[in-house]
């Protein structure tokens, strides 16, 4: 098992359910997306003052696996590691329910780096996240 270097709490909010009464799929990859860049964070870093630089990492690919489905008042945490695998940074991350602790979805993001519009080998991610790899 591999361990975990961050986590994050939330609360599911009304306007995230669809009519089903559950938390639309979609927006699962909202809740991943701000868990990363809240991680980006704790470095010293930030999303928009890379782009500023001309650094860029995005989102090169995403799979996630729904296993219980949230409901409006959920609170949740999201615990995540991450790996290089040659130019990208993969996260992993979980989302557990919190009231039974409960693993609710799973994603894998494949994460690349820009520099001004060309891809890189990914050194910034081995600089800004050399602690985590």
């Amino acid at each position: 098992m591999n361990k975990y270097i961050y986590e994050l709490d939330f609360k599911v909010r009304d306007y995230e359910c669809d009519l089903q009464g559950v938390v639309n799929n979609s927006v699962y990859q909202n809740y991943y997306e701000h868990a990363r860049h809240e991680f980006l964070e704790t470095t010293g870093n930030n999303f928009g003052e890379l782009h500023e630089q001309g650094i860029d990492a995005m989102v090169a690919r995403v799979e996630i696996d729904y296993k219980i489905s949230l409901r409006s008042g959920d609170e949740f945490t999201i615990r995540l590691y991450m790996k290089r695998q040659g130019p990208k940074l993969v996260f992993f991350e979980n989302l557990y329910r919190k009231s039974d602790n409960k693993l609710c979805s799973k994603a894998k993001v494949d994460s690349i780096c820009v520099k001004d519009g060309k891809l890189t080998k990914g050194e910034l991610f081995d600089d800004i996240f050399s602690e985590y790899l």
